[in-house]
């Protein structure tokens, strides 16, 4: 394989990841491997995100590709694809050696540490939102990330390259935010408890609702569904204020928790009368 491969190494948290679009842009590199993740352009080509990993150790040995399918499957589609350039996000030269030799690829030709490519204010920034948020960014667009890792996604982020197009137009390209199920501190978990207690909340924000009623949250591998019994206030519209009470929940619950949303189904079946008292049986 005719490749030259660059590393951009820096500790954790420091915005490799942010800076990987405009780098690889830069460097003409057309694969950008980060996070057990190979990527070219707008696409995951393959690879597990270490980000998914339920624990540190888990994610790290992802990010090196640790596993022998996982391995196997990056070295494939690295010959079919047969790149000139390839940029490897590492934490250090030495993490990215590990890489390279996982992937039978050539010794790395150029490192480039992240105080070359962003500001000491750049930095520490990026430090604050993963220390504080727990977010990380996966450099490939939201759509992407979201087929494959539903769970994850939170955000999109938008980056603008450095370098003009022949037409001496700046491009902007996509990346995803997402907050993995792991953090630096331990593993993050949220509880059945905890999400029926944000869709009970969201429930009683809409107009219309007296209480949210019986909850129910299944997880799923690509996300959850939610099922939400209200009583209705007499005389409300019933399947505007479900409608409402679908896109409220599903607002609610991935905004506060990253996690994908596949379904809210509403029963109403009971509505509270002028005179206190509850119509009961389910409305159709």
């Amino acid at each position: 394989m005719d490749l030259e491969v660059f590393a951009l190494v820096g500790p954790s948290g420091t915005g490799k990841s942010y800076r990987a679009i405009a780098t690889a842009y830069d460097l003409n590199a057309e694969i950008i491997i980060d996070d057990g993740l190979l990527i070219k352009g707008n696409r995951i080509l393959t690879g597990v995100s270490a980000k998914r990993q339920p624990t540190r150790i888990g994610a790290i040995k992802t990010a090196l590709f640790m596993d022998d399918e996982q391995a196997r499957q990056a070295r494939e589609v690295l010959r079919e694809i047969n790149p000139r350039r390839i940029l490897i996000l590492g934490t250090s030269k030495g993490m990215v050696d590990k890489i390279v030799s996982r992937l039978s690829l050539p010794p790395v030709s150029r490192v480039i540490p992240i105080d070359a490519v962003a500001s000491q204010k750049e930095i520490k920034k990026a430090r604050a939102m993963r220390v504080q948020y727990s977010k990380h960014v996966i450099p490939a667009p939201t759509m992407e990330v979201k087929k494959r890792f539903p769970d994850i996604i939170t955000d999109s982020l938008q980056v603008l390259l450095h370098r003009k197009d022949p037409q001496g137009k700046r491009s902007w390209l996509e990346q995803s935010v997402v907050r993995p199920t792991f953090t630096y501190f331990g593993k993050l978990t949220i509880t059945q408890h905890a999400l029926a207690a944000i869709v009970t909340r969201a429930t009683r924000e809409v107009d219309g609702v007296k209480s949210a009623g019986r909850v129910l949250v299944e997880r799923h591998a690509d996300g959850v569904v939610i099922e939400v019994h209200p009583v209705l206030y007499y005389g409300c519209i019933l399947n505007q204020v479900g409608r409402q009470i679908q896109d409220t929940v599903k607002r609610r619950v991935e905004e506060m928790t990253g996690l994908s949303v596949k379904a809210v189904n509403v029963l109403v079946k009971e509505v509270f009368l002028p005179d206190g008292k509850k119509g009961k049986g389910p409305v159709r």
